[in-house]
């Protein structure tokens, strides 16, 4: 609501807002209950009873707007005090309308309700274009219309409610004769119309429709829109007939029927009397009347017409006039109160802020200090972490460093323990062979049968010695052996037994003298087996066997 205060008359501000200031100070303690929820259906523009502009009539609002501020009714009371606004402004006592609207803003400041900031927002929307004040008056009806959209997006009012809102700018640009913009806005009013509590009435629309009308040159489609909603403001909003009979007289000049034009504009200048409604709007009929007598060649009456319009004219717009006169005085006693009192709370504030800030810097060194201690703990916790999982990640690598290790070393000593196996078998062998040679070279002096049955055995003590090998070497070597025969099924038993002496580093002569052939046939046999393994020339075939 400030932002509301803050962009009023700083004139009228200085004025007005130390009388309302002091009289809200005995009003606040019978209010402090506000209700502070949105009341779609109640802060919408009410189309019920309509009061005139009787002392009478303004006396029965103020009890009421006393009576429900005493009931703690705050939100109903600062409608009714809008309502007395509206009253005072229909009859062009500004003056009391703008101190009405300063009292709504006082008291509407201790309630958080969009639809109350929505409404007061119109309310001075409208008030401005009383005055002709159209960028003030465009600002606030903008600024409503922003609070009502953002409660429709959130789903606190029904679209409907818009309505409110559109029509606001259709009556506006009335005003300041500007059709074409009331058109659009009247459009947007017939979209979202939709028969809800509270609703505009549809003759309201209507009679704006005439209007626009009559704009275009479709004067006799305005003239039958006059005629239908007549009965419906005859009976519900009487007062609203000072317009209504100004526009339709308007539409008679301009079909050319001056007589019963000017009798249209007599009878709104009636209603404003009968009813002390809308005087404001009587100066422009005055001179309405006097453009006629003027094309009539009546100067005389034009004169009397021109000079009521320019009288009434100066009454309610003139900041000179008795009636507005209070709206831009500036008192001394007044002005050096509010100063008074601005400049104690400014004091007060000013000592809360400076005792506040001082709580809020000592909060803010204890909680810097906790931070950067805890940041410092959380630094020595994560960095003992981290060195205790290096630790253990280098104890585990060096564990199985070691058992690689000791692995590695375990087969080497087997292997060395099968090479020295098989080397004690080569040297068997050759002594097998030399003596199987010599039992051949002395068959004479032995039996042929003992003889045979020497030779049989040693054969087959010798392929038992190569199976006894591959086995040896397969249980130690297993994950070579493994490895060897799947990557290279298509090998063959001498194959994988060369490969096993490679393996355990044999050179080509042991290799030769073991499998009992020439050592050209060792090379020859080491050349076919490159090939089945694929090997190139650049590759070396020890080194392939070693790390396979």
């Amino acid at each position: 609501m400030k932002h509301l205060i803050s962009s009023l008359n700083p004139n009228i501000d200085k004025v007005l807002f130390v009388i309302i200031f002091l009289f809200n100070c005995t009003l606040f303690a019978q209010v402090t209950d506000s209700i502070n929820k949105d009341d779609d259906d109640f802060f919408i523009l009410p189309y019920g009873k309509e009061y005139e502009g009787s002392t009478a009539a303004i006396k029965e609002l103020e009890e009421k707007h006393k009576s429900l501020l005493r009931d703690g009714d705050t939100l109903k009371g600062i409608d009714v005090l809008m309502q007395l606004a509206d009253v005072y402004g229909h009859r062009a006592d500004y003056a009391n309308s703008y101190d009405l609207f300063w009292q709504s803003l006082s008291l509407a400041e201790q309630i958080k309700n969009d639809s109350l900031d929505a409404l007061i927002a119109w309310r001075l929307g409208r008030f401005y274009s009383f005055y002709k004040r159209e960028k003030e008056s465009l600002k606030y009806l903008n600024q409503a219309l922003k609070i009502r959209k953002e409660m429709v997006n959130e789903g606190r009012t029904a679209p409907a409610y818009l309505v409110h809102n559109y029509f606001a700018f259709v009556s506006t640009y009335r005003e300041f004769d500007m059709p074409e913009m009331a058109s659009k806005y009247l459009d947007s009013c017939f979209i979202y119309y939709k028969e809800v509590k509270n609703q505009l009435p549809m003759p309201q629309l209507n009679f704006e429709k005439a209007f626009i009308l009559s704009k275009k040159g479709r004067n006799e489609e305005a003239l039958e829109l006059f005629k239908s909603v007549e009965p419906w403001f005859l009976e519900h909003r009487p007062t609203y007939m000072v317009l209504v009979y100004t526009y339709w007289g308007d539409v008679l000049q301009n079909l050319g029927d001056l007589y019963n034009g000017v009798k249209y504009y007599e009878k709104a200048i009636d209603i404003s009397e009968k009813y002390n409604r809308h005087i404001d709007f009587t100066p422009l009929i005055y001179e309405r009347l006097t453009e006629h007598y003027k094309k009539q060649g009546n100067y005389q009456k034009a004169y009397e017409n021109l000079k009521i319009a320019k009288k009434l004219d100066a009454l309610f717009f003139d900041g000179r006039s008795s009636k507005n006169k209070s709206m831009l005085e500036i008192r001394d006693e007044f002005r050096i109160e509010k100063q008074r009192q601005l400049d104690l709370i400014q004091k007060q504030r000013f000592e809360k802020l400076k005792q506040e800030e001082k709580i809020s810097m000592l909060q803010r060194i204890i909680l810097s200090g906790a931070i950067v201690f805890i940041l410092i703990l959380a630094f020595f916790f994560f960095r003992h972490l981290r060195n205790k999982h290096k630790l253990e990640k280098q104890l585990i690598r060096r564990n199985k460093e070691l058992e690689i290790q000791k692995a590695n070393e375990l087969l080497e000593l087997k292997n060395k323990e099968l090479a020295a196996s098989v080397l004690q078998l080569v040297e068997k062998d050759e002594f097998l062979k030399d003596l199987k040679e010599k039992l051949k070279s002395n068959k004479d002096n032995l039996g042929q049968t003992e003889i045979n049955k020497l030779l049989r055995t040693i054969s087959v003590n010798n392929n038992n010695n190569w199976e006894e090998f591959r086995l040896r070497f397969t249980a130690v070597n297993e994950k070579f052996y493994k490895k060897l025969t799947k990557k290279y099924p298509n090998l063959t038993q001498s194959d994988h037994k060369v490969c096993a002496l490679i393996k355990l580093n044999f050179s080509s002569k042991d290799m030769a003298r073991l499998l009992g052939i020439s050592v050209e046939s060792v090379h020859t046999t080491r050349y076919r087996l490159r090939k089945k393994l694929k090997l190139e020339r650049k590759e070396n075939l020890e080194d392939f066997i070693a790390h396979l």
